[in-house]
């Protein structure tokens, strides 16, 4: 069940992967930014953990014709699909989608994107509506699903726990509050209406966001599936200090003989159109940068301490270079592998800081 960080988050607590081894003043940016970059910096300020995912590429990668008047089977059927390629477990709604579907009138089938961000205080589901959403069709749904009406367009609309229930015990409660941007084409959920309600300043730009981590979100270059961390957070979530003693000894052994190993500032991993995974990483400089292309290339071609095996079983690695401060990693998964979904959960022998 999706939460803040500290709770249980939707079966996908990230853990790990570094890979490396491992009002529309905010969405209107420079004319090449991508709906990712503008969603991170739309994201709440302290948002620590973000994940993506490109609903509408989704379904162009998937050919899935999916649509508001699909069958709720359809819709299963394209989220199996969706599962099966990777692309799908970043997303906090997916226990969530069938009821949304039919009581909702919006679920995966046709929002454009999914942005579900995390911090220690809480977390906020934000999603980016198709430009024919009709705003005033959705109210009215809610209103008629139990939800009080805000006294203002712009407000919170107001259901709680118990009517979620009420209407489908698979609704998760990150849908207990919601609200509406239809200027933005905007929709925000969250189990906590305070939350919500500061969440709602930086995404309709009436207060600053996120920072740091539109760099390695841009990066990715348009990933339909993606998680990124502040390096504070990847810290301790993809540390090996949550490795055995052994396979600890052995990371510091592989580390020392690959070279310069930096901790980063940001760190973003992602799944890209026609099955390629990009793990990206921000340094405090171009040197960082330039040093830890070349050891983490190394490190990606050896043993996976931590998770079994070597990464070769897993993917083979097409690239390493960097940009600026920003280091990438570009990977080709190999048949049946689910790389972004497995690298990013338990030990992984790349994370330092």
């Amino acid at each position: 069940m999706p939460h803040r960080i500290g709770r249980p988050v939707i079966g996908l607590v990230v853990g790990a992967v570094v890979l490396a081894v491992v009002g529309l003043g905010v969405w209107l940016g420079r004319s090449d930014d991508s709906a990712l970059s503008r969603a991170v910096r739309s994201a709440p300020a302290g948002a620590e953990r973000l994940s993506w995912t490109d609903w509408a590429g989704v379904r162009r990668e998937l050919a899935s014709q999916v649509d508001a008047g699909s069958s709720v089977d359809d819709l299963g059927a394209f989220l199996d699909e969706a599962f099966e390629a990777d692309l799908s477990s970043r997303s906090a709604l997916l226990e969530s989608a069938p009821a949304l579907h039919q009581h909702f009138g919006w679920s995966p089938a046709t929002v454009e994107w999914e942005l579900y961000s995390q911090s220690s205080q809480g977390a906020v589901v934000t999603l980016g509506l198709p430009d024919d959403a009709d705003f005033a069709d959705l109210g009215d749904r809610l209103e008629a699903l139990g939800y009080a009406r805000p006294s203002d367009d712009g407000g919170v609309w107001a259901g709680g726990t118990d009517l979620l229930a009420s209407i489908d015990p698979a609704l998760t409660p990150e849908l207990a509050y919601l609200a509406l941007d239809a200027d933005d084409h905007l929709l925000l959920a969250s189990d906590q209406q305070a939350f919500l309600e500061e969440a709602l300043a930086p995404a309709t730009g009436d207060a600053d966001g996120v920072k740091g981590l539109s760099d390695v979100a841009e990066a990715l270059d348009q990933p339909l599936s993606a998680a990124i961390y502040t390096g504070d957070y990847a810290c301790g979530a993809l540390a090996m200090a949550n490795a055995d003693t052994a396979d600890q000894a052995e990371a510091a052994e592989l580390i020392a003989a690959a070279g310069t190993v930096d901790p980063y500032r940001a760190f973003a991993m992602g799944a890209r159109a026609g099955g390629a995974v990009r793990v990206a990483m921000e340094f405090a400089d171009v040197d960082q940068a330039r040093a830890n292309a070349d050891s983490r290339a190394v490190l990606a071609s050896g043993p996976a301490v931590g998770q079994g095996g070597d990464f070769a079983d897993r993917f083979t690695l097409d690239k390493a270079r960097a940009d600026g401060r920003v280091m990438t990693l570009d990977l080709d998964p190999l048949e049946g592998q689910y790389v972004l979904s497995d690298l990013s959960t338990g030990p992984v022998l790349f994370a330092t800081c």
